[in-house]
């Protein structure tokens, strides 16, 4: 008897990015007749989803899908049972009291941030407390769905998606969407939108920091050399939202995958209390992910009523990997994206440890990573001051030992360069107490 095609969203309280992921899914022949688990631990946020994703079930599918929910953790392993692909979109502790914790606390110490859901002590905290909840994740699909692909989406990716590959034995892939705007903003931005059809590209590197390694228009020219020119002179004569990428090209060569206000805290060269103006210079929105979480807040019930619209609620397929991945597992027929990987021999100049960021390859067999080679020197350097926190982050998740959260922040480059070792360590102890359960484990 052949086995039924399940799909299990882990997080489906994330009702907008449960309904991007799924709608695809209800777009998708191969998928249409899915059984479809909803897990999440919050009744009111798991509701919505599920009028959310049936009526878009009702309206465009035709009802072929079966929905069901499964609410708190003694449910989850139902949830999981005999699941083919698995989707991760959980955020631990939520924003309130989690995420306002990793704003307010650093900022009495005097460290900025802007999103703090990759790097920095707020990336990093995140991390601590969502890794022992993959991990149980982790050993119920070795249990009730030993075959299943693991679809993470949730940040930070690097360090929840390389726990997961290198300490479970789940097929894990972590997925973003940066990579599939990419090249799209970039030369939308500088005026080159006539050079978007044909144009070829490669992308490799970290999640949130991939590189834009080549890009050539319909004909094989290079744009680079057009690129870096056109950059340099837009940084230099307008006030923009993405000059920290552009000062990238500028300065490194190259563009990154990952939005401004993203990379603006991944290094120590913009957000610096020393020189306060380059916060206007680069216009870098400190507070970013607060402000984003309290608007979602105030307007989610006027939206849900938008969304539904009477009942009528529509869907068209997204850029989102989850469900092409899923169709050519299925079908056989093969899809390329940009998934985040375990660095086996991938990227040359680059720890083995490390999760990478490469094109794969996905088919009936799988997902298959390609070899890039070596990354520019300059990229490498950057994407190393990342792993290095993200390796310490994931070592404290494995031995639970608070030296290595220590260590991860004394290497985070934008901590490390605002903060001494003293006040590092007192902000990190302030963190994990007010965080309480979530970090009891530490």
């Amino acid at each position: 008897m052949e086995k039924k095609l399940k799909i299990t969203f882990m997080g489906a309280g994330s009702t907008i990015f449960a309904r991007n992921v799924l709608g695809d899914c209800m777009c998708t022949p191969v998928l249409q007749q899915a059984d479809i688990a909803l897990y999440d631990i919050d009744a009111q946020r798991l509701g919505d989803s599920e009028i959310i994703l049936n009526a878009i079930n009702k309206n465009v599918n035709q009802s072929r899908a079966h929905i069901e929910t499964y609410l708190g953790e003694e449910n989850r392993k139902a949830a999981l049972q005999d699941a083919t692909f698995v989707v991760n979109a959980i955020q631990v502790g939520g924003y309130d009291p989690c995420t306002i914790t990793d704003f307010e606390i650093p900022r009495k110490y005097g460290l900025k941030q802007t999103i703090a859901d990759t790097m920095g002590i707020g990336g990093i905290m995140r991390a601590l407390r969502t890794i022992p909840v993959m991990a149980d994740f982790a050993k119920d699909m070795e249990e009730v769905c030993p075959n299943a692909y693991f679809l993470n989406y949730t940040n930070p990716m690097a360090m929840l998606t390389g726990y997961m590959q290198r300490y479970t034995k789940v097929r894990t892939i972590g997925l973003c969407h940066s990579v599939q705007v990419c090249s799209e903003t970039l030369l939308t931005e500088l005026g080159m939108e006539d050079q978007l059809a044909g144009r070829t590209e490669t992308i490799a590197g970290i999640n949130h920091m991939g590189w834009l390694l080549k890009i050539q228009n319909k004909d094989g020219v290079d744009l680079y050399p057009e690129i870096r020119k056109k950059a340099l002179i837009k940084n230099q004569t307008e006030k923009h939202k993405d000059m920290v990428r552009l000062e990238y090209v500028n300065h490194l060569g190259y563009y990154c995958t990952e939005s401004s206000e993203h990379n603006a805290e991944y290094n120590p060269l913009f957000i610096k209390s020393k020189y306060p103006e380059m916060i206007q210079d680069y216009q870098i929105p400190l507070d970013e992910y607060p402000r984003r979480c309290e608007k979602q807040i105030r307007e989610w019930d006027e939206e849900k009523a938008g969304i539904l619209k009477d009942g009528k609620i529509t869907h068209e397929r997204s850029k989102e990997y989850a469900s092409y991945i899923m169709e050519a597992i299925l079908t056989n027929v093969p899809y390329k994206i940009g998934g985040n990987v375990l660095n086996t021999g991938l990227i040359d100049n680059l720890p083995a440890d490390a999760c990478v960021e490469v094109p794969c390859l996905v088919d009936g067999s799988g997902i298959t990573p390609c070899h890039i080679g070596r990354l520019p020197v300059q990229l490498a350097a950057m994407n190393m001051t990342n792993i290095n926190t993200q390796l310490l982050t994931i070592e404290a998740a494995r031995t639970r030992d608070r030296n290595y959260i220590y260590q991860a922040a004394m290497l985070d480059p934008h901590t490390a360069a605002e903060l001494n070792i003293p006040d590092i360590k007192k902000m990190v102890d302030e963190m994990i107490t007010a965080h309480g359960a979530y970090m009891k484990l530490y």
